[in-house]
């Protein structure tokens, strides 16, 4: 059903009469220069005819304006949200051996984090009922979306992400306690953290095991992905050469896993990182109540652009009546 989003600013529509009523009339300044018989050649080929049948274009623009600024909207039928309970927070390494590409994505060599982007990007489809949120770390971590029902959200800050946009090092523990202090203020008892990560920390003032006490402290399950091959590739003249591979700390994200409860997932390819999807599917879901949604359509914009029409064939009269003459 249609509805008014502000309909008190449906007060403003009689403004121009009030203005009008209120304020003195304007004076007519001397003319510096007297044209005889200006009357009777503004009044030539109907021109008097013309400036009336003109005359509703201010007052119908400012009607549409007014409409405008109520916020027209169509509100649909109330839906129920499905909700499993699960805030469920995607911590993604941006450091700088991500941009490694010895990943395969239908046969063609990517990079780690262009893997990433792709097996996340089907994992937020099936996180309905979720809240999802994301957090990007290197030399630093930063929380990029909170926790949300909007996966969409999530999935367009994921695909904008860039190596090196937090540093070019690892700071993995710093990533854990900054998850830990964000999903520690959710009341929801099943809080969940999937860290990916493809190095050792490096960087940053908490230890990877420090962070997991703290994690398993406040009930947050943390569930590792270690990235990368056993050998990874580098590229010369578009020829993909072996090289020594980074080194991946798996016992310790192994540790952090264990400790808080959660899964230590080691992904040499897509299909071992699209393996995670069956673990979180087996949490319990927690009981939680939300409140129900009724979809929203704004429709503001078509009076407003109907009012900006009016309002430039009200400016270009003078030159019609210049161009009629």
């Amino acid at each position: 059903m249609p509805e008014f989003a502000w309909p008190w600013l449906g007060l403003a529509l009689p403004l121009p009469l009030l203005l009008r009523a209120l304020l003195p009339p304007a004076r007519e300044a001397g003319s510096a220069l007297h044209i005889p018989f200006l009357g009777e050649l503004a009044t030539l080929g109907g021109d008097t005819a013309r400036r009336a049948s003109r005359g509703w274009l201010p007052p119908l623009a400012w009607l549409l304006l007014c409409l405008a600024a109520m916020r027209p909207v169509w509100v649909g039928e109330v839906e129920a949200q499905p909700v499993t309970g699960r805030d469920l927070l995607l911590a993604v390494d941006v450091s700088g051996s991500m941009a490694a590409e010895d990943m395969l994505i239908a046969g063609r060599v990517v990079s780690r984090l262009s893997a990433v982007k792709v097996v996340l990007g089907d994992f937020l489809e099936r996180r309905v009922g979720d809240r999802v949120g994301l957090l990007l770390f290197g030399q630093r971590p930063y929380l990029v979306t909170p926790l949300t029902f909007d996966r969409g959200a999530v999935r367009a800050q994921l695909h904008d992400s860039q190596v090196g946009i937090a540093g070019r090092e690892t700071a993995i523990g710093d990533a854990i306690g900054l998850a830990v202090k964000r999903l520690r203020e959710q009341p929801q008892e099943q809080r969940v953290l999937v860290l990916l990560t493809d190095g050792v920390n490096t960087a940053g003032v908490l230890e990877p095991l420090k962070a997991a006490e703290l994690a398993r402290a406040e009930g947050v399950r943390v569930y590792t992905v270690a990235m990368g091959t056993d050998a990874g590739q580098r590229s010369l003249f578009g020829l993909a050469l072996p090289r020594a591979a980074p080194e991946i700390d798996e016992d310790v994200l192994r540790a952090v896993a264990d400790t808080t409860g959660g899964a230590f997932f080691r992904a040499r390819d897509t299909a071992e990182l699209a393996g995670i999807y069956a673990e979180l599917d087996r949490l319990e879901p927690a009981a939680h109540d939300a409140e129900p949604l009724r979809p929203r359509a704004e429709f503001y914009h078509w009076p407003l652009a109907a009012a900006l029409l009016l309002s430039l064939l009200a400016l270009a009269s003078p030159a019609l009546r210049r161009m009629d003459a």
